[in-house]
């Protein structure tokens, strides 16, 4: 991986033109390198990621507009536009939209790790059907947890 260079990743645009499908969103990386990842990212109404884990990374998400359903470690929390999410390393937490307008905002995670290639893998996935996305996950140091008894 290349150290960070200095520059300006102007608006509308990313790393090398690219952009991800995950899980009905768009992620759209805007800089890696060892130390740090950072990707806009598009969340239509309806879709979320999970509960789920990142034991190697801290990670956060700077809400730009919309409004986020979170669950963090198992309580219930709201975050709209201007809001900082902080999600610390080892702790479980599920990203929800659950409203009718799309969510706009900026996430960023300390350090890479194996997240630059994760979001390869499932963008290239045939199929990102539950199984193969936990499957893969988990050989890149995310951890997607069970769903609760009911869902």
């Amino acid at each position: 991986m290349q150290p960070m260079s200095p520059g300006i990743t102007k608006a509308g645009t990313g790393i090398d033109g690219i952009v991800w499908n995950i899980l009905g969103q768009t992620y759209v990386p805007k800089q890696v390198s060892e130390t740090s990842m950072s990707w806009h990212a598009t969340f239509p109404p309806g879709t979320f990621v999970p509960p789920h884990i990142h034991p190697t990374q801290d990670e956060f998400i700077y809400m730009l507009e919309g409004r986020f359903d979170l669950v963090l470690e198992g309580k219930e929390f709201v975050a709209t536009a201007g809001d900082l999410i902080r999600l610390p390393m080892g702790l479980s937490h599920g990203i929800f939209n659950k409203t009718d307008q799309t969510v706009k905002c900026f996430f960023w995670v300390s350090p890479t790790r194996k997240l630059y290639d994760l979001f390869w893998g499932i963008h290239s996935l045939p199929e990102q059907n539950p199984d193969a996305v936990v499957a893969l996950s988990a050989k890149h140091e995310v951890v997607f947890l069970p769903p609760p008894p009911g869902a």
